[in-house]
């Protein structure tokens, strides 16, 4: 099958000659057909199959046929909207929208933070008809008033699976309420979880469904291979096989931001060219180094997950897992990058003795027992205990974050993925500090800022007893926990105080005002505990987000009401 029997333009299908490509991909010759019918379309294939593709030449095409502001001289009107997680995936959709309908009269800009707002409104101004944008950004324009949807006629959620990981499924809703109601649906995915069908039930209507390869599995082209390692002798371990291989365009997945740096700057001191790429990084030094790293003048790009996405690269030979991902379908996403267009690529990773269990819950996963090689030189010892991987060199709580980003040396614990994929999210859609501390809760004019990473506990009470008034008269404790004259953990310490004093931060909430709290002994209002319930239920409920009916949750729920 060609591209010219999927009924698409003489303008596209020379585009697509342009590039090189002369055979649709199986997503392309099932999406295309479909989009091109005007229908909803939930559909999801194995990364790097051709996605970008099996939308934007359909977009394209239904776009060109009718062109309003042909017609009397009407400015261009936002008439395709696609939305993606990162700032990468956005930047390298628009571009593949420009290179595809390089033969055809329409217009595309690209909107995402860590950048300029003012050339975006510029752009804007001027008339597009496609936008691909992040959720963040394009939220700022809408606030802004800058950017006017009521004419779009399709929608597209790209990576949506990335997009609920991260936390944008808020933003979305806020987004989706300011379309119009009557409009094309389109959702691909690389990974086919449950929770995307729960979205597309309550997003898409009467969608065509097109799943190219069963869930979450890794494409044949890519060799997979692990090599087991003491914790320690990773970097080692890495220097080793580059240079005894001669690899070069090699992209390194870390876990954490700060891990991603600290390997960067040491395989540097190793005599290898290598940067890092993730949230934390402005929007100009990640462009650097991915420009450097695709123009083939940087050898090692060691990069996040979530920074990750949108990495395109054609002929990528080799992905590393430095450390494995704490989600297993990050590994789908992570070995993705190689093994692209057709291309054959080879996945290693290192894994230590606390990583046996992640290593489980892949190869669990992909259905797929992942061969092992030992090193010479780099064995193992057999006598190495586990450690929790977040408590390894004081990086915070205990057990598992899934997915979060650990942050070292910033004097915040993990606290769970919620708090860091919602500032990562921010940072990917707004970009820079100035949003970063926007997702703090403000201070009060009395409270300064804690010395320690815990939080600060509130001020004696009014009335006390003799004991207390004498432990408070000496000098004050270091800031942690309250205690009493005898030194230990005083329970009446925890309770707010009346009037004057300030509130513990985890008892009045982030930016709620610090009013009184009811303690633990005093009971719930009546029927205020149910509602309460399912409020919190629904809001994580991707369905009941976007205004569907929100999943039952089975024994779960009657476990709560009970």
């Amino acid at each position: 099958m060609s591209f010219d029997s999927l009924g698409l333009s003489e303008p596209l299908v020379r585009a697509v000659h342009d590039l090189g490509y002369t055979k649709p991909t199986p997503i392309q010759q099932q999406a295309i057909p479909a989009v091109l019918s005007g229908g909803d379309l939930l559909a999801g294939a194995q990364t790097g199959t051709g996605k970008t593709a099996g939308f934007t030449l359909p977009i394209l095409q239904r776009l060109s046929e009718a062109q309003p502001h042909a017609r009397a001289g009407a400015k261009r009107m936002v008439r395709a909207l696609i939305l993606t997680p990162t700032r990468e995936l956005a930047a390298q959709v628009e571009e593949s929208v420009r290179a595809y309908g390089k033969y055809v009269k329409l217009k595309s800009t690209v909107l995402f933070g860590g950048v300029g707002i003012n050339p975006q409104i510029e752009a804007l101004k001027r008339g597009v008809d496609i936008v691909v944008a992040t959720p963040g950004r394009l939220l700022d324009h809408m606030q802004q008033k800058t950017i006017d949807v009521s004419e779009l006629e399709i929608l597209v959620l790209d990576e949506a699976d990335r997009m609920l990981d991260m936390g944008f499924i808020h933003d979305i809703k806020r987004v989706l309420a300011r379309l119009p109601a009557k409009r094309q649906n389109l959702l691909f995915s690389a990974t086919f979880a449950d929770e995307i069908k729960a979205l597309a039930d309550s997003l898409l209507d009467e969608p065509a469904l097109i799943e190219v390869a069963r869930r979450n599995t890794t494409t044949e082209l890519v060799a997979q291979k692990i090599h087991p390692v003491d914790r320690d002798r990773k970097r080692e371990l890495l220097t080793h096989l580059i240079r005894q291989h001669g690899w070069f365009q090699v992209l390194v997945f870390t876990r954490t931001k700060h891990g991603a740096n600290r390997l960067a700057e040491q395989l540097a001191k190793d005599g290898i060219t290598a940067l890092a790429i993730h949230g934390n990084k402005s929007q100009s030094a990640r462009t650097r180094a991915l420009a450097e790293f695709k123009d083939g003048t940087l050898q090692v790009l060691c990069a996040t997950d979530i920074a990750a996405r949108g990495i395109d690269i054609d002929q990528l030979p080799h992905v590393v897992n430095f450390d494995l991902p704490n989600v297993p379908e990050d590994y789908v996403h992570r070995i993705g990058r190689t093994g692209r267009a057709g291309a054959t690529g080879e996945a290693i990773s290192l894994v230590c003795v606390d990583e046996r269990q992640l290593l489980k819950d892949i190869e669990k996963l992909i259905k797929t027992t992942i061969e092992q090689e030992v090193i010479p030189g780099f064995e193992p010892d057999p006598n190495a205990k586990p450690e929790p991987i977040q408590l390894r060199r004081g990086q915070g709580n205990a057990g598992r974050s899934p997915r979060g980003e650990a942050t070292k040396h910033t004097g915040r614990s993990q606290g769970g993925q919620a708090a860091s994929r919602a500032g990562e999210a921010r940072r990917e859609g707004r970009g820079g500090a100035d949003s970063e501390q926007g997702s703090r809760a403000p201070k009060s004019k009395n409270e300064s800022q804690p010395k320690s990473s815990q939080p600060q506990k509130q001020s004696r009470p009014q009335h006390q007893s003799k004991p207390q008034a004498q432990a408070a008269a000496k000098p004050a404790q270091p800031q942690g926990r309250a205690t009493s004259s005898q030194g230990k953990p005083d329970a009446n310490k925890r309770k707010p105080q009346a009037q004057g004093g300030q509130q513990p931060e985890h008892a009045a909430g982030r930016g709620q005002p610090q009013g009184k709290a009811r303690t633990a002994a005093e009971p719930p209002r009546a029927g205020a505990g149910a509602a309460q319930s399912d409020r919190r239920r629904q809001s994580n409920d991707p369905g009941a987000l976007l205004g569907g009916k929100p999943r039952t949750g089975g024994a779960r729920n009657a476990h709560r009401g009970g």
